[in-house]
């Protein structure tokens, strides 16, 4: 899983709102397009959610699984498939967060891999799109727009 997608945007917020947002989990379907729904199954000792449970539906991707999150402070996220599901085989993701003049500048990297063969074009598209989303919707639900 070398290849990876990635893409940056910049929301008129601080890091901790931004974080705020991402840790939200069970309001994704709210505003991450392709989620229809997450649900939180654990929490870490700060009281982050630890794995949460998706159903996804990506046009060519769509499945449930279970990731597992680490939590750098207010700086980054990362996660990983700890329970695959039908197709989704490993969905390895980070938002790295840092401030600018114009508030704090989100990236957000992914790269996944499915059970069934697809061409590696497909997935990038796939990919492609839910970055895309994810960032266009979490700038409108931060900034309240």
């Amino acid at each position: 899983m070398a290849d990876r997608t990635s893409s940056s945007i910049t929301i008129d917020a601080d890091r901790a709102r931004v974080m705020a947002v991402i840790a939200d989990f069970p309001a994704y379907p709210e505003w991450a397009g392709q989620v229809k729904s997450a649900e939180v199954l654990g929490t870490g000792a700060d009281g982050r959610p630890e794995t949460v449970r998706f159903v996804l539906d990506a046009g060519v991707i769509s499945d449930t699984y279970t990731l597992g999150y680490t939590w750098h402070d207010d700086e980054s996220v990362t996660w990983h498939v700890v329970e695959q599901g039908k197709m989704v085989a490993e969905l390895d993701g980070s938002y790295r967060l840092a401030e600018t003049d114009g508030g704090t500048e989100v990236t957000y990297e992914l790269a996944v891999d499915v059970k069934v063969p697809m061409i590696g074009m497909l997935k990038r598209k796939a990919e492609k799109v839910i970055v895309d989303t994810a960032l266009k919707g979490l700038k409108k639900r931060v900034e309240g727009r």
